[in-house]
């Protein structure tokens, strides 16, 4: 049996994933968990296999759910399942261990041979959001770029980025507007935006 951990924050979706995973043979769903900062200690206390995680979670991410399982329970393997096909969310996933990314509208029977392939150790991701992915490439920003923009998620003016960066607000306003330019956005919030769905802003 594989062993399976549920996280998502909508009672009614988990319930119903957990429903259909649990009519599979070799499948079986031995835990169910709300909050992103509950998933390492649920995947340690029931031997969890897969964890099948959502992107947005109150507590902590999916993302972030994932690189704290990846470092802390190694041998358990992380399929994100989620309502958001963005090709940032697939970027970052990826980047933090994930072993596939699927959205939830895919099949029950395509679900439940997600888990058995990642749960054999290869990859599998939705082809539209891997298609995309590659359509957006490698980020054209450099890293100060990144930096900035990073921090201009909160919506600080350009004085708050420069005391967090350490930059003069001159500088600031030049990566800024170098940023804009790059992913053609019209105003620094587009810009983030832009960025963040590319998976250009990797936490």
């Amino acid at each position: 049996m594989i062993r399976l951990l549920l996280a998502d924050d909508q009672a009614l979706v988990r319930g119903a994933m957990a429903a259909l995973l649990n009519m599979e043979p070799d499948l079986e769903v031995v835990a169910e968990v709300g909050r992103g900062d509950e998933v390492v200690a649920a995947a340690r206390e029931h031997g969890a296999d897969v964890a099948l995680l959502d992107v947005q979670m109150p507590g902590l991410d999916g993302v972030a759910a994932a690189r704290q399982l990846h470092r802390a329970v190694p041998g358990c393997r992380v399929l994100m399942v989620t309502t958001f096909g963005r090709a940032g969310y697939l970027r970052q996933a990826m980047a933090a261990g994930a072993s596939g990314f699927v959205v939830k509208d895919t099949p029950a029977r395509q679900l439940a041979d997600a888990v058995r392939r990642v749960h054999e150790g290869l990859r599998v991701v939705d082809p539209g959001l891997a298609a995309q992915s590659l359509a957006y490439g490698d980020s054209p920003l450099t890293e100060r770029e990144t930096d900035v923009l990073r921090a201009a998620r909160d919506g600080g003016t350009v004085a708050d980025i420069a005391r967090e960066l350490r930059l003069s607000e001159g500088t600031v306003r030049n990566h800024l507007s170098a940023a804009i330019g790059k992913t053609g956005a019209r105003t620094r919030a587009e810009a983030v935006r832009l960025a963040r769905d590319h998976g250009w802003l990797l936490t």
